[in-house]
């Protein structure tokens, strides 16, 4: 049966890792990779996080399965998280949740709810995304077209393209998002455009579909939330997937939701059958490991508040990293503006430079995207020197 299958091309981001991790230079620099890291190059277990599972592992008395919806306690938890304490839907009993496995699940258990909902419904992406929204999302069988988003020259949004664009779609039709800390650009949406492009999802009829990967590392935990609570108290219907990888550090638990709001609590009641439905088909029951351990954060005051100041440690960290690589540029790259990098958020930038010059930083032991999108929490202070030296060499060449 198997013998004529062929091998697939690895994943770019699967391949950068490996070429990061067999060279044995002591002074190569990982900028690939999509994890936060700190100043020691590690990516640490947060104290809450510590704590919570200790006393997890010290109270767990069965490892039997929680529920196909997942961890009740985390599901009601993330509810408040993303969309704050009394906010109209929660209060009217229009969110359902559903725990995935991780952001990733969280992402295609929504493509394949639109699916069964209408498999012809086409489902628009930002250019750039995420480079895994477009296997997780066509995967269900959904189809995928673009819409402008990143203008390249200014490292900011294209905003009018972008509203040009999706007026331009017919109802139903599905807008992927991206929550906060775009990835991979670092270029988000003002909370002005967000009501702007409210105003158009209203009037076209339109289904957002919102990703919510790091929440809480680019303006703070209530501003990064900005567009998913407004849109959930304006709109009948929205999707949202959220990750726990960043924000917990609890990327190798696959801690994730998926929220939906629905015209009312009838119409959410019958969402959430057919998303216990669809996770059943796909992994049957969730793990609850790193649910109960969110769990146990969020529902604990002192664990909430330990989280609270870490998360603003890891925020605070990228934009003094943000602060100094654009010091660190001017000085040895005066000729060239890269002002945008302090102007976006959360983990990644994209460079601006092109696929020979990212495979020339190689040559100097720097590890990106061939896009030239850069994790910016890769960067350290001992390091950012030699970035910004090799990045000028490679620029001077013609």
């Amino acid at each position: 049966m198997f013998e004529n299958i062929q091998p697939v091309i690895a994943d770019s981001i699967l391949g950068l890792m490996a070429l990061y991790r067999a060279d044995t230079d002591p002074h190569k620099v990982d900028l690939g990779v999509g994890v936060y890291r700190d100043d020691n190059g590690d990516t640490p277990v947060l104290q809450a996080v510590r704590r919570s599972e200790s006393a997890l592992l010290g109270a767990q008395t069965s490892k039997t399965y929680v529920a196909p919806a997942g961890n009740a306690g985390f599901n009601q938890t993330m509810e408040r998280l993303v969309l704050g304490e009394g906010h109209a839907a929660l209060r009217d009993g229009r969110v359902r949740t559903v725990q995935a496995v991780g952001g990733c699940g969280a992402l295609r258990l929504g493509a394949e709810l639109i699916r069964y909902a209408d498999p012809k419904t086409v489902v628009h992406v930002s250019t750039p995304t995420w480079s895994n929204h477009t296997p997780l999302l066509s995967g269900s069988g959904l189809t995928l077209q673009p819409y402008p988003y990143l203008d390249a020259a200014r490292g900011s949004v294209q905003f009018e393209a972008m509203l040009t664009a999706l007026e331009q779609l017919p109802p139903r039709a599905a807008v992927l998002l991206h929550g906060s800390c775009h990835n991979p650009t670092g270029a988000d949406l003002s909370q002005a455009q967000w009501r702007e492009l409210l105003a158009l999802v209203q009037r076209r009829q339109l289904l957002p579909f919102i990703d919510m990967a790091y929440q809480g590392l680019g303006e703070g935990l209530d501003a990064d939330a900005f567009g998913v609570r407004l849109f959930c108290a304006e709109l009948p219907e929205v999707l949202c997937a959220v990750s726990c990888s960043k924000n917990f550090g609890l990327y190798r638990e696959r801690t994730g939701a998926l929220l939906v709001l629905g015209h009312s609590g009838k119409s959410a009641d019958a969402l959430l059958t057919h998303l216990v439905r669809l996770a059943r088909t796909m992994w049957s029951m969730p793990p609850d490991h790193g649910a109960a351990i969110v769990h146990g954060i969020l529902g604990d005051p002192a664990l909430r508040g330990l989280w609270v100041s870490e998360v603003d440690g890891m925020r605070n960290r990228i934009l003094g990293l943000r602060a100094a690589l654009l010091q660190a540029l001017q000085a040895h790259i005066p000729q060239r503006d890269f002002a945008f990098i302090v102007r976006q958020r959360g983990m990644f930038s994209y460079l601006g430079i092109t696929r020979e010059q990212v495979r020339a930083l190689r040559e100097r032991h720097i590890y990106m995207t061939d896009d030239s999108r850069m994790n910016v929490a890769g960067l350290r202070r001992d390091n950012l020197e030699y970035f910004a030296r090799a990045l000028a060499q490679v620029l001077a060449k013609r």
